[in-house]
């Protein structure tokens, strides 16, 4: 029974793999379907390409956007979309520059707190590839401000400490307006814990497409209503480990936490539908 990962980040964006290794380990898992979903980035998708169809691995195109959702954080999972279109080019570079603003912005409220680190080091940590928070978290370890992950997050870096986050990302409307006219299908990120029932349905009325019902941090219950709710609403189903490589917490749910390849066919066959009705 084939089976598929379609979320999987590298050092294009928060992730500690290249994307080519990303890949190699694909294959020593026995996976056959996967998507390499960087944060608002394509880049390690782009770099996979070659790799994959060395290995005879099938790579579909994948991004985790960013998106404002009445005010708040929404990562919206994109597959399928033609990674040359316009659109998309537009939506990543916006996003690299969002999230370059919005580091510089949590460096000066931690500079408040005589917390002192420079862009420069966050820039240098996350090795060319979009900023986030962990690689803010990276630099406050470098610099002795805390001793873990965990600990930065709590104490500097989390919703609850910082605030309101200032952000220039595009809005849940236009992110799934996007991707549906690059052909892609949009799809819920990780929902469980971070949206109840009527946050969903907001969604589903905007327009997305799916949600995401297998990931790492949905236990059984969490798994069951969510999905009972696509059921529910027709929505496509996907799935992944969310896994980001180097961390132990992540490296037990590759080629664990994976779906079967028929919710990968679904959804391969709605966006290619979606394409003949664009042309």
């Amino acid at each position: 029974m084939a089976k598929a990962d379609l979320h999987i980040h590298t050092v294009a964006s928060d992730g500690h793999m290249e994307p080519e290794d990303v890949v190699r380990n694909a294959k020593r898992h026995k996976l056959d379907i996967i998507s390499i979903t960087d944060h608002d980035t394509i880049r390690g998708y782009q770099r996979a390409r070659e790799k994959a169809r060395e290995l005879g691995i099938e790579l579909i195109p994948g991004v985790e956007i960013t998106s404002d959702f009445n005010g708040r954080e929404c990562h919206l999972l994109a597959y399928c979309f033609d990674p040359d279109h316009a659109a998309i080019k537009k939506l990543v570079a916006r996003h690299y520059h969002s999230r370059l603003e919005r580091g510089k912005w949590i460096i000066n409220e931690l500079s408040k707190e005589g917390i002192l680190i420079d862009i420069n080091e966050v820039k240098a940590e996350a090795n060319g590839g979009n900023i986030g928070r962990p690689h803010i978290a990276a630099v406050l370890i470098d610099k002795g401000y805390v001793a873990s992950f965990k600990e930065a997050f709590i104490r500097y870096l989390s919703d609850e400490s910082l605030g309101t986050i200032k952000n220039d990302y595009y809005t849940h409307h236009e992110v799934i307006d996007t991707v549906k006219e690059a052909g892609g299908a949009v799809i819920v990120a990780h929902p469980g814990n971070l949206y109840n029932k009527d946050d969903l349905t907001e969604l589903v009325e905007a327009g997305v497409d799916g949600i995401e019902f297998i990931h790492p941090s949905h236990n059984y219950k969490t798994q069951k209503w969510v999905e009972a709710f696509a059921n529910e609403h027709k929505l496509l189903k996907t799935g992944g480990s969310d896994f980001h490589g180097g961390d132990k917490e992540y490296q037990k749910f590759f080629g664990v936490v994976t779906i079967n390849a028929k919710y990968v066919h679904r959804l391969q066959r709605m966006t290619k539908q979606r394409k003949k009705i664009s042309v």
